[in-house]
């Protein structure tokens, strides 16, 4: 069976229990996903700072994954905090991130996509950063700013769907966007319902990194396609992490 660890990086398990059931709605039969939060630091991670402060936590829960026998571990932050670090140090784990799975996703299902972010400070802090990187800024038809922070989408559930779907209305008929993308994880429970009201395809971020996560896990397992350790993912060696002693000033290091 294969064994997904979602990490939501942020110091509070206040929404693991909610984003445990909606992963387990999502996910394969046979698959076994589990969602973790980080025993300490900040509540969200809207902040370059804030993401810098939980990075070092984020690996560590990545190299214990792989540790404890997980095929697959998902940084669970839009951004993809950690993701390519986190590829280089995990040996044989697929680490999948959802900003990365839901850019291919809606590259894949239409010509044009738009981003709905939490708040239009956030755009060129994070999300034009996100966009770039990955290579699909000309695809890429809209931000669509919600004017609210990353704790108010679950706690007011019926004003953020109802503000979703102006905001995606609009993305669709102004904007010619095919492809709406929910932009944060905490977004997740909004696309059904929207998509059947837009006609077009709605990126939940969650469920697209799980569903990345799983396909990730059957390309290895069944091809043997797994990240590539040639140059980029390139693990730090081993001999180095001893005699450096990296294991006893960082625990989550042990078993590099």
């Amino acid at each position: 069976m294969p064994k997904i660890l979602w990490i939501n990086p942020i110091g509070t398990a206040d929404y693991d229990q909610s984003l445990q059931k909606w992963i387990n709605t999502a996910k394969r039969p046979d698959t076994i996903a589990k969602v973790v939060s980080l025993e300490k630091g900040p509540f969200s991670t809207e902040y370059r700072y804030y993401g810098a402060l939980v990075l070092t936590d984020i690996l560590h829960q990545v190299k214990q994954a792989e540790n404890d026998g997980y095929d697959a571990a998902i940084t669970g932050c839009f951004c993809d905090i950690g993701l390519r670090e986190a590829r280089e140090i995990a040996e044989k784990l697929v680490v999948a991130g959802p900003g990365e799975s839901c850019l291919h996703i809606a590259a894949s299902l239409g010509h044009s996509f738009s981003l709905i972010v939490p708040r239009k400070e956030l755009i060129a802090k994070l999300y034009e950063k996100v966009v770039m990187k990955y290579g699909f800024g000309n695809q890429l038809a809209s931000y669509k700013p919600l004017d609210m922070g990353v704790h108010d989408f679950q706690e007011s559930q019926a004003e953020t769907a109802r503000r979703i779907e102006a905001v995606a209305k609009e993305a669709v008929e102004n904007d010619l966007a095919e492809v709406i993308i929910l932009g944060c994880g905490l977004q997740y429970g909004f696309y059904e319902v929207l998509q059947d009201k837009l006609g077009v395809p709605v990126i939940d971020a969650v469920v697209a990194a799980l569903k990345h996560a799983e396909m990730g896990i059957e390309l290895r397992k069944r091809l043997g396609w797994g990240h590539s350790k040639r140059y980029e993912y390139e693990s730090p060696p081993a001999e180095e992490i001893k005699r450096w002693e990296l294991a006893d000033q960082y625990p989550g290091v042990k078993g590099l």
